[in-house]
């Protein structure tokens, strides 16, 4: 009788303690479960060969561009460079790739990458970029590849040469125990960031802010201005200094900050240092390769205490919106909180759609009504997961100012902790919100078979008429669409984030196109509206960032004047944020919707260059 081999797809996951980009062991077997849910409902192979061969950038010939990767392997070690000309590997959220989005939203080979490189160094990366410019190879960095949803790893132009900046670039370089501050590089998780403040006994003094999934890179969410769940929950705001490589053909290192000053030693502690603040042109840009960056950690606030409130009707969202304001500008409402649909209470399961209904079109409010009456949450439309901080004689203050003001809400009900079940999404949310990495939030993307998700994501006042129109704009172009809808306000101090993740098979074009649709409808209706989108996918990015029209698109016009001067070879991530080198622009690159390639019409050589 013949022993089955094993499926490698169901290895266990590596650890902290085996790469850098690994899980903390404590949570070796949350992410073996997610895991095993993940390949449940794939019906595809990890492994897929390439239909169309090497992917070479337009304006290079398939000869040179083999000449000039050789000479790039002599420069960097053959060993730290990898053609990308035989099969895509998928994999999952704890083991991806880094040379295409594993979850597509145009066809896989479209945003891909030709080859990856892994720098070691600072000086690495500037032979890169020397190299880039000499041969006019589009080059395209990642710090570990994990911004899922919005499209991973992939670069915007096919092609282009990967610099996964987190394999060999991942040293904690500091944590100031005495001044609440740290320095990275591009390679540290926010998982990783976590384990060695604990493993240096200072957990008990300081946290980090973590967003909803822990393995990504903490300069990789910072630079795209992610958000976390504590106090600290702007990334960007926290940040305190950055070291950047600039794209022109010197590769010239900058310090941003009091990091300018030659042996500063308050780079950490004043964001600004003297004259124009800089940092900003390097966040969801391409206009330098960001090699470190520092960050602020909070102090353990001396006691903390979650708590979650139900709503039972939709129609709660407008006064439950304009409750929440006043409570969030003061901080009664301490944290970037969530007010979630009940739809995801079921989704965040992980099991898929088909075990609560198999009819086409968005899920029926009495199926939805009927297994969420069944959970621990019970029915409802809407769920706030919050968290107050300090001793708690200063918790309690907060939380019955909270209790009374949410209660003035119809069917307003206070969910109590202690019969929430081990296992219930709301634990998940209260190590998130504590400054404990979790790996929960992976588990609505199983609601459809071959998972993939992006993102609908508007900024907008917290007031009740805002997030009423938004939501239901976002309602009728998913009902147009067949499209189960899941939206999530995450709101700030004075502002709120609308976070409507669409999740789609990524085998089904149709489905794809839907999607794509769906969420094209709702960047324009938003920005009709005045809403604009903080953040979105590599394929929306042209179509984003022409909303941002304000006379006659001067902010795209000072963008491409940063980028012609500051890259005037164009090599550095071209079309990042919808920004195209000179080299591109009036070629066709820009995407609007229904494009079937992501390529344009060439590239012309580079002309007028301006030095800086």
């Amino acid at each position: 009788m013949s022993i089955p081999k094993p499926d490698p797809s169901l290895s266990l996951t590596p650890t902290l303690s085996d790469s850098h980009s690994g899980i903390p062991l404590p949570l070796l077997e949350k992410a073996t479960h997610a895991k095993s849910l993940i390949y449940a409902g794939k019906t595809v192979p990890d492994t897929v060969p390439l239909t169309r061969g090497l992917p070479i950038p337009q304006g290079i010939s398939a000869s040179t561009f083999h000449m000039v990767i050789s000479e790039l392997k002599t420069l960097l070690g053959a060993q730290h460079v990898e053609l990308n000309d035989a099969e895509l590997k998928n994999g999952w959220y704890m083991q991806h790739p880094n040379t295409h989005d594993m979850m597509p939203l145009l066809h896989s080979e479209e945003f891909i990458a030709s080859a990856v490189v892994y720098p070691g160094s600072v000086e690495d990366v500037q032979r890169i970029v020397k190299w880039a410019n000499k041969h006019l190879v589009p080059i395209y960095p990642i710090s570990m590849g994990r911004n899922l949803g919005y499209g991973g790893a992939a670069p915007r132009v096919r092609g282009s040469v990967t610099l996964d900046l987190g394999r060999r670039m991942n040293r904690i370089l500091s944590i100031n125990e005495e001044d609440y501050t740290c320095l990275l590089e591009p390679g540290v998780s926010f998982y990783a960031l976590h384990e060695e403040i604990q493993r240096r006994g200072l957990g008990d003094k300081m946290w980090i802010d973590t967003p909803d999934l822990g393995g990504g890179s903490v300069i990789g969410n910072t630079l795209d201005r992610g958000v976390g769940y504590t106090p600290y929950g702007d990334h960007w705001a926290q940040h305190a200094g950055l070291e950047v490589v600039l794209p022109g053909d010197d590769a010239r290192v900058v310090r941003t900050g009091m990091g300018a000053l030659e042996g500063a030693n308050t780079w950490q502690c004043f964001p600004y240092g003297f004259g124009p603040v800089s940092d900003g042109i390097f966040s969801q840009s391409n206009f330098g390769i960001v090699t470190k960056m520092g960050m602020t950690l909070m102090p353990n606030p001396g006691g903390f205490e979650s708590f979650m409130y139900t709503f039972p009707d939709e129609s709660s969202l407008a006064p439950l919106i304009d409750i929440i304001r006043p409570l969030r500008i003061s901080n009664i409402l301490e944290n970037v909180a969530q007010l979630r649909h009940g739809l995801q209470t079921l989704s965040v399961k992980g099991l898929p759609r088909s075990t609560y209904y198999t009819g086409p079109g968005p899920i029926p409010q009495e199926i939805l009504s009927e297994h969420l009456s069944r959970t621990a949450t019970g029915d409802c439309a809407w769920v706030y997961y919050g968290m107050s901080y300090g001793p708690a004689h200063i918790r309690k203050y907060k939380l019955d100012v909270i209790d009374a003001e949410f209660h003035k809400i119809p069917g307003c009900r206070k969910i109590d902790p202690s019969k929430m079940p081990a296992d219930e999404y709301f634990w998940s949310r209260d190590r998130i919100a504590s400054g404990t990495p979790d790996l929960e939030e992976l588990k609505w993307v199983n609601w459809v078979p071959n998972g993939s998700h992006i993102a609908f994501s508007p900024v907008s006042p917290i007031q009740g008429k805002d997030a009423s129109a938004l939501y239901e704009l976002a309602k009728k172009r998913h009902a147009e669409a067949g499209i189960d809808l899941m939206p999530a306000f995450c709101v700030g101090l004075r502002e709120m984030h609308l976070i409507v993740e669409i999740v789609f098979d990524a085998t089904d074009e149709g489905v794809r196109k839907r999607a794509e649709r769906c969420l094209r409808d709702m960047i324009d209706d938003a920005a009709k509206l005045g809403y604009g989108e903080y953040r979105t996918h590599l394929a929306l990015m042209d179509q984003v960032a022409a909303t941002y029209n304000f006379n006659d698109g001067a902010l795209m016009k000072l963008n491409n004047t940063l980028k012609d001067a500051l890259d005037p070879n164009g090599i550095l991530a071209p079309g990042r944020c919808g920004i195209w080198p000179k080299r591109y622009r009036g070629r066709g690159w820009e995407l609007k919707g229904g494009e079937t390639s992501s390529e344009g019409k060439g590239v012309a050589p580079p002309t007028g260059e301006v030095k800086i």
